[in-house]
């Protein structure tokens, strides 16, 4: 079997992180894949050079994960077409909000048999209102088969090589476990599941609960009151997996994609972050991702739209008290200091003790 060629499309902070291990693994394992990955970068100058050049010769990307190499291998290419020619791995991980733009060039281009894995957090927004899952997008667009990753995998973390966890769901046995050689480090290690839909809507759904922890820090609201928030969180990421996506594996929500990776971001991520800007400076969530995100994007408050559009459509918006209430938090029609009227009305606290407990 010849070796596989891998191209990243995407080159942020976590798509440079991820080629730090791509890479590593491609070079060492040349039976299984091609020496060289070709990884899309979209191109921009920086201190008067393109980026693309800069990480081609000093190996490194300055913008987006500065102070860290990447591995020689690594090839930056600001075509996309030319980036993903002949790749039979495709790697997506760039903003969810970008990806129907920078793949269009992609159409019909792709080498018979080509498979997609998506990093990609986040919900793709129908035309008509509504959503679909980033991996459905990518394979109705481009006509191949899309796994995916997700994990408590904070960038530079990563990139740092500190110990840590991912899932992959791959409906696909042997495709899984190529992904699984392709990824898997010491530090780096990987669970694969056939639970892909579960894995998807869990690293979208948690920047959403991200957001409703930095509201509680940002109003000192404790530990104690940011535990029950993460709790309730998981706990309305469950039902809306139930709800739109049943038959999905709930012992999936306690793999890495799950509740490893909403504790992660509810103590670390960017959403967490910003969302405690948001209550202690008293800007909007559009200017503080300006100034404190180096041109990344801010994930879960858009997500929280997404979903909050399909929950009024169906009539659900009670039935999931949290999500509702950052949405409305994130475009101003409540204020963050109600975020606990949403907590102390959960229906979770209105289940009811069977007979005889």
């Amino acid at each position: 079997m010849a070796p596989k060629k891998v191209c990243i499309v995407g080159s942020g902070n976590w798509g440079s992180a991820i080629a730090r291990l791509v890479g590593f693994n491609a070079e060492r394992l040349p039976g299984r894949f091609e020496k060289n990955v070709s990884m899309w970068v979209f191109e921009e100058e920086v201190d008067g050079r393109k980026l693309t050049e800069i990480i081609n010769t000093d190996h490194e990307n300055v913008k987006y994960l500065p102070g860290r190499t990447l591995p020689k291998n690594i090839i930056a290419i600001p075509d996309i077409a030319e980036a993903a020619a002949d790749a039979d791995f495709l790697i997506f991980v760039l903003p969810h909000q970008f990806i129907k733009r920078a793949c269009a060039p992609l159409i019909g281009k792709l080498k018979p048999g080509a498979t997609g894995l998506s990093l990609v957090k986040g919900f793709a927004i129908l035309p008509g209102g509504g959503i679909k899952l980033i991996s459905d997008l990518i394979s109705e667009e481009m006509g191949i088969p899309v796994s995916v990753l997700m994990g408590a995998n904070l960038a530079n973390e990563v990139a740092d090589e500190k110990f840590c966890e991912t899932t992959i769901g791959a409906r696909d046995s042997e495709v899984g476990s190529d992904l699984k050689l392709l990824f898997q480090t010491e530090n780096f290690r990987v669970t694969v599941v056939s639970d892909t839909q579960t894995v998807e809507i869990c690293g979208a759904l948690k920047n959403i609960v991200a957001c409703a922890a930095g509201f509680c820090d940002g109003l000192k609201m404790g530990d104690n009151t940011k535990a029950a928030t993460i709790r309730l969180g998981l706990k309305e990421m469950m039902k809306y997996g139930d709800t739109f996506y049943p038959g999905g594996n709930a012992s999936t929500y306690f793999e890495s994609c799950g509740v490893a990776d909403l504790i992660t971001t509810c103590y670390g991520g960017r959403n967490r972050r910003v969302s405690e800007a948001f209550v202690t400076r008293k800007k909007s969530i559009v200017d503080l991702e300006t100034e404190m995100l180096n041109g990344q994007k801010l994930q879960g408050p858009e997500t929280a739209a997404e979903v909050n559009y399909v929950l009024a459509a169906k009539g659900l918006e009670a039935e999931f008290p949290l999500f509702t209430a950052v949405h409305k938090i994130c475009i101003g029609e409540l204020q963050p200091e109600k975020l606990l009227d949403s907590l102390k009305n959960h229906p979770a606290h209105q289940c009811l003790m069977p007979p005889g407990a």
